[in-house]
């Protein structure tokens, strides 16, 4: 009976390796796309491109010296042909949640918070399996009419 411990320990240090690979190798399959947001109302990328059903990360910083009530960013993915502009209006009047519609949220595929002047936000998601181009925007008001927007093409 003394060997089943022993057994049980050595199962252990067989397993361990295995699991540290795995989770290892979980964490090494999420890419992570960095996106700088200026003053200027732009982001420094602008185009993503993704596999079906790709994991990605997308992490966000803030490059601004002004108060977050007046600069703030964020990146909103949305679905496939859904209206840019139109979106943009109507987050324009969401304020109170962070300029993203209720009404609206069917049409997102992922969001991050606001990020006001050296603050960092992110969002993880997976990329739809649908191929095609998904606009991706600014919500703060007045941030997508100034050019604030990008693309991820999945193919």
């Amino acid at each position: 009976m003394k060997f089943l411990p022993i057994t049980g320990s050595l199962l252990l240090l067989f397993l361990f390796p295995v699991i540290a690979l795995h989770a290892q190798n979980s964490s090494e399959e999420i890419r992570t796309i960095e996106i700088i947001g200026s003053d200027q109302m732009q982001f420094d990328v602008t185009e993503i491109n993704a596999s079906p059903g790709e994991e990605i990360k997308i992490v966000l910083t803030t490059e601004s010296n002004l108060p977050k009530v007046a600069m703030a960013h964020n990146v909103v993915v949305l679905k496939q042909d859904v209206d840019a502009k139109a979106f943009a209006s109507a987050a324009a009047t969401a304020r109170n949640n962070d300029f993203i519609p209720p009404k609206l949220t069917d049409q997102i595929i992922a969001y991050t918070g606001l990020a006001g002047g050296g603050e960092t936000v992110e969002v993880t998601f997976t990329v739809p399996e649908e191929t095609g181009s998904y606009t991706y925007i600014c919500s703060f008001p007045g941030h997508f009419a100034a050019g604030m927007k990008g693309t991820i093409v999945v193919e």
